[in-house]
């Protein structure tokens, strides 16, 4: 019977099912976070540009007022007139804009980085069924955004009524003050209170910032075969993998015994190790392993060199020295010249030696 669980989303998303789903626009994103950092922009911008606008819109006021009798509404005039309040109000705002158009771009990018994908501007017609509608109106994740939103409607609430209750004895107060007192004191009141909510609202955004990230790892799971697959995408099969070593393997063993018949000496174990060692003064430092092997490959370095008449020394020590210490193609180590200067001396003093018999 088949694993029931091997089609079910249990695996952590991988680095490409990842940046699979960041091309197609999938993004752990917060929409309440983008909105409490704009809040706290706003109430911040208006708190530094506040006074400087309100000068401009009372003198605008005071102008406006003081040439109302005098102005000649003709539509040359009325032209020149809507110029000079159009300058004056793009310069009052302009300042507001760019700075919540900046914050909005910046918590943006703080979030999920750049990016740019076109899938989610491609009309999907799936959208429009009608079952499939109801289906996520009523779904869990409709239930649990209903349910986040009850709950930030109950907090800010909380926290405007909390902050409201603070000012009003203050304000009964300022009966007996003038206007300008009274409007510093209401700037200053809306301006702590519009914080306080605020700040509520960016606690609740983090809060849900955590959620959706949370969320979104949990819709791109992946399931084992999903997984499997992937691998074979991103590597290839893997008997198509097993089956390159192996012609790879071959390969390299093939050279190697190609180059035993190049060898001065065989040194054995005498059957679990062989080593062949090449080596040639006129134009070598040091001895050179050509061929090594273990059980089958030792057996067959060895029948390769009765058949190229090439002499077999048994030095068991040296066998399993040289074999452990070199790779074929590598010089003999330092340590080893000794043990295998006597092992040539020997064979070239039998007169065996390829120089010998050449």
């Amino acid at each position: 019977m088949p694993d029931e669980s091997f089609g079910e989303k249990t695996e952590q998303p991988t680095p490409r099912r990842q940046q699979e789903a960041r091309e197609k626009g999938q993004v752990a994103r917060s929409q309440d976070l983008s909105h409490a950092v704009l809040l706290l922009v706003a109430f911040g911008a208006l708190w530094y540009l506040g006074p400087p606008l309100m000068g401009e819109l009372m003198a605008l006021h005071v102008q406006v007022f003081q040439h109302l009798g005098d102005a000649e509404l003709d539509p040359v005039n009325a032209v020149g007139y809507a110029s000079r309040g159009l300058a004056l109000l793009t310069r009052m705002v302009l300042p507001f804009a760019l700075v919540l158009f900046v914050a909005a771009l910046l918590v943006n990018l703080l979030q999920v980085g750049f990016v740019f994908a076109v899938d989610p501007l491609m009309p999907d017609i799936a959208k429009l069924d009608p079952i499939k509608g109801f289906t996520r109106i009523f779904s869990l994740r409709a239930m649990v955004r209903l349910a986040a939103s009850i709950l930030k409607i109950l907090v800010i609430s909380a926290v405007l009524w909390a902050g409201m209750s603070g000012e009003l004895g203050h304000l009964f107060g300022l009966m007996d003050t003038g206007v300008s007192a009274i409007l510093g004191y209401t700037n200053r009141a809306i301006w702590d209170v519009g914080m306080q909510a605020a700040a509520a609202v960016l606690v609740l955004a983090l809060l849900d910032l955590s959620y959706q990230r949370w969320q979104f790892q949990q819709e791109i799971r992946m399931s084992k075969e999903e997984v499997k697959d992937e691998l074979k995408r991103m590597e290839g099969d893997p008997k198509i993998r097993e089956r390159r070593r192996a012609l790879a393997r071959q390969l390299v063993m093939k050279r190697m015994m190609a180059r035993v018949k190049e060898a001065e000496v065989v040194v054995t174990n005498p059957t679990h190790y062989a080593v062949a060692l090449a080596y040639e003064p006129e134009r070598m430092e040091a001895p050179v392993v050509v061929a090594k092997g273990r059980d089958l490959v030792a057996l067959r370095i060895r029948d390769l060199a009765l058949e190229h008449r090439i002499p077999i020394v048994e030095k068991p020590p040296l066998a399993r020295a040289l074999h452990d210490a070199c790779e074929p193609g590598q010089e003999v180590p330092p340590q080893l010249y000794q043990a295998v200067a006597e092992v040539l001396a020997y064979v070239w003093e039998l007169g065996q030696g390829r120089r010998q018999t050449a």
